[in-house]
């Protein structure tokens, strides 16, 4: 059965069908919306007390129940000049240090830092014998993506691709996942060295957003794409350490890339497997 489903993701008209599912989940279809969302929360136990509006009928659109904000002070940052923390909920798929120029992905399966960046050698060369940490955000979790540590954005860079599952079944089994689905790559600056966060598509995610760009895709682009920002001036767009940065309309995976020796060590509690809360340590830094 677990191969079938996976077999069936290669068939699956996986653009079309997100799409219409994005298309319901930004309508205002009133009581039908309600109760979908009602259900939402029933089905995958979504606890609602952490919500800034706790109420579903708070909610015109789906989305706007699925990118809901959280009550102030419910995910405290951690403190520390010297702390990465957490940004986001969800699961720790894997971490580790990036081997000749490749990331590990599950068991038997491994994707290269060039092709999952899509970008010039400059770009590759900032994390080349960098550290790296993938977080599955699964339908229950939080869906707006936050800062590990403060920052300067530098380059933004769309990468089209498939829109294949993101969950740990197709993880383990779709080679080269990560770097074969559409994407989102935002490289920063920081006192440290450079960091990025990639925000990976998949089957039914309807839009991925920034924070200074608004919607990225849709619509899906038919190649890659880039954006450089100033590193200084007007026009910088600089975030602190929890800032929001993006979010997910339905559910995904983020890739975390940190810089050769940027890192000291990961926290004990942030190892393959562990649940993750947004402002909860993740790194040390040298």
């Amino acid at each position: 059965m677990d191969k079938l489903k996976v077999n069936l993701q290669y068939i699956l008209p996986k653009h079309a069908l997100s799409r219409l599912v994005g298309s319901f989940a930004a309508s205002q279809a009133g009581p039908l919306t309600t109760a979908f969302i009602k259900w939402f929360i029933k089905q995958y136990k979504v606890n609602m007390d952490e919500a800034l509006h706790s109420d579903p009928r708070s909610y015109k659109t789906f989305n706007d129940f699925f990118t809901r904000p959280l009550r102030p002070g419910v995910r405290p940052i951690a403190e520390g000049d010297d702390l990465v923390i957490q940004p986001v909920d969800g699961k720790v798929s894997q971490l580790g240090p990036i081997k000749d120029g490749r990331l590990f992905q599950a068991k038997g399966h491994e994707y290269s830092l060039h092709t999952l960046l899509a970008g010039t050698k400059e770009d590759e060369a900032k994390f080349t014998d960098g550290e790296f940490a993938t977080v599955y955000l699964s339908p229950t979790d939080y869906h707006r993506i936050h800062m590990p540590m403060a920052g300067t954005l530098r380059k933004m860079i769309y990468v089209p691709g498939d829109l294949f599952s993101v969950n740990p079944l197709t993880t383990e089994n779709v080679p080269g996942l990560f770097a074969r689905n559409e994407r989102v790559v935002c490289i920063f600056d920081t006192d440290k060295g450079p960091m990025a966060m990639i925000l990976v598509g998949a089957t039914i995610v309807a839009s991925i957003e920034t924070v200074w760009a608004g919607t990225i895709t849709p619509p899906t682009g038919p190649s890659v794409f880039s954006w450089d920002y100033p590193a200084e001036g007007e026009n910088a767009i600089s975030l602190e350490k929890g800032a929001e940065l993006g979010r997910f309309k339905l559910g995904s995976t983020i890739i975390a890339l940190f810089g050769k020796g940027m890192l000291e060590e990961f926290d004990d509690d942030f190892h393959a497997g562990a649940a993750t809360r947004l402002g909860k340590p993740m790194a040390k830094l040298d």
